[in-house]
């Protein structure tokens, strides 16, 4: 294949199991090969989710600024830069910020920067710092592109970025891997015996860190199971991901006594069959971009509970696919879930309902089109050959540079 065809070099911080790490995957996957190549440089390092990308024409690089420098890492990504001649490079949350002087120096015609979630430490985005450096980075920038409105808002209100230079697309999921089964045993993935007959199967999944507090969750359930209601009795609660926390997570449970009634199986290849399995999907995160697994959760014909932070706002319409509860709220929880294992009519309809949202405005098809319109707006602009949409082929075809 002609290798005439742009590269986008993404940035990002490290290519490991996690909800932005999933949407650059799914993006090098499924936009078209005739149209772009693609390349990985990881800020730190990778690990074996890089094996999820399936085009061979898509190289990961591990910089380990950790371990090099930060000074280190760009003069890396200046001659990375030299040595792949990228169209574009696309730079992801406050780490890929290094990567933008280096791609300007280097000759990059084009930088897109995307704003994906927030850092624990920052879940509001009112620190000055951060700010402060996305704003000094502003003239290297020709694109933003955000996962959701506050983040949007973010950069126009707090960093004073143009409203014209901010795209917002929202996370897609793919709605036929994730769907609801009609499968007789849809708790195959579980182990057995954890579930019974009338069991109702709360799950969450995310990487097991501060941000996305599991913790709420667990104490939360804890309050519900332990109080003698006879439906109560019946949950199982199922905790999937890996993180730091994920012994402290496994002590809590203890702790709280529901050790026999929870499961951690770690970082899974099956989440599509797990979703299957649960009856009811909680997003307990303290702070969201736009969550892949709350997508994948609304796919899958799931009732949601969520926090009313970031793009959760968003996905969840309420009272009508789930409830939305305050962060940290352990008593608000704790009578959401009691309400939902009661009432299974409640949770069929809320579940039918995310289906409906996911397959009519997430889909994966849309987010892939809508990426490809950006990055084919600036190949156009450099006069390479990108293969675009029918409507502008023959203008890339001839090499002519797209206004605007």
């Amino acid at each position: 294949m002609s290798e005439s065809r742009p590269l986008i070099l993404h940035v990002i911080h490290h290519l490991v199991t996690g909800g932005m790490e999933n949407g650059l995957v799914n993006l090098i996957n499924h936009l078209p090969e005739n149209r772009f190549r693609h390349a990985v440089a990881c800020v730190e390092d990778f690990s074996d989710f890089r094996f999820r990308l399936t085009r061979s024409d898509a190289p990961v690089i591990a910089l380990h600024r950790s371990r090099v420098g930060v000074w280190r890492l760009r003069r890396d990504l200046f001659h990375l830069c030299r040595r792949l001649q990228p169209t574009v490079v696309h730079s992801r949350n406050q780490s890929g910020l290094d990567a933008l002087l280096p791609a300007r120096l280097a000759g990059v015609p084009y930088c897109i920067h995307g704003e994906h979630g927030w850092d624990v430490d920052d879940l509001a985005g009112r620190r000055l710092k951060p700010a402060l450096l996305r704003r000094l980075h502003a003239p290297l920038v020709d694109r933003y592109i955000t996962v959701s409105a506050e983040l949007r808002n973010y950069l126009v209100e707090r960093v004073g970025i143009s409203a014209r230079r901010v795209t917002q697309i929202i996370n897609g999921v793919d709605t036929q891997r994730y769907a609801p089964t009609t499968h007789a045993d849809r708790w195959r993935s579980l182990p057995e015996g954890f579930a019974v007959p009338g069991s109702v199967v709360i799950g969450t999944v995310g990487r097991l860190q501060a941000v996305k507090d599991q913790a709420t969750l667990l104490r939360a359930f804890a309050r519900v199971a332990t109080d003698g209601d006879v439906a109560a009795s019946r949950a199982r609660l199922v905790v999937v991901g890996d993180g730091p926390l994920r012994e402290s997570l496994r002590g809590l449970a203890a702790e709280l006594g529901i050790s026999s009634l929870t499961w951690f199986p770690g970082a899974v290849g099956n989440v599509c069959e797990l979703l299957q399995a649960f009856d009811l999907f909680v997003l307990p995160s303290l702070a969201e971009g736009i969550s892949n697994t709350l997508l994948e959760a609304m796919a899958t014909g799931l009732p949601l509970l969520a926090t009313a932070t970031g793009g959760n706002i968003e996905l969840v319409a309420d009272e009508v696919s789930g409830r939305l509860f305050q962060p940290r709220d352990v008593a608000g929880l704790g009578d959401l879930l009691r309400r939902y294992l009661a009432d299974s009519s409640l949770r069929q309809r809320h579940g039918s309902a995310a289906r409906e949202v996911a397959v009519a405005r997430f889909s994966l098809a849309t987010m892939l089109a809508n990426y490809q319109s950006v990055y084919e707006e600036f190949c156009d602009r450099s006069g390479q050959a990108c293969t675009p949409l029918a409507s502008r082929r023959s203008d890339c075809a001839a090499g002519r540079a797209e206004g605007g």
